[in-house]
């Protein structure tokens, strides 16, 4: 019944103008829809990424919402030169060098956490 639906991440947020900031200008996402329940930014293939007041943003300790890019080393570059700090994991199944993990297919992936303290991921797959 879902196949065919489009997903959207719903992630909370503390401080809703800080959150604001950095998913338009550091990520350069374009706000599809804002209310007094959020702000609704549009990504890529028709999703979205919902951002909503909640006291308990950060809490989450796995990967809230990701991104699939064509160039994972040009994204991380970029999302470093507007402040953006990558994270290095060293745990069964990832380990990170310079903040990137090649999985046994070839895909790489990348984490890195927004101002609210949620985890996002970036993807490059083989």
């Amino acid at each position: 019944m879902l196949s065919k639906a489009r997903a959207a991440a719903a992630l909370p947020a503390a401080d809703l103008g800080r959150a604001r900031k950095f998913y338009g200008e550091v990520l350069g996402l374009s706000v599809k829809e804002e209310n007094a329940d959020g702000v609704e930014y549009s990504c890529g293939g028709g999703t979205s990424v919902f951002v909503y007041p909640s006291g308990y943003a950060g809490t989450n300790q796995a990967t809230a919402a990701g991104f699939d890019v064509d160039d994972l080393d040009a994204a991380m570059k970029d999302l470093e030169s507007r402040g953006v700090t990558f994270e290095e994991y060293d745990m069964p199944g990832i380990k990170t060098v310079k903040g990137v993990v090649t999985m046994p297919d070839g895909s790489k992936g990348a984490w890195f956490k927004d101002t609210e303290g949620n985890i996002l991921s970036l993807m490059n797959r083989a």
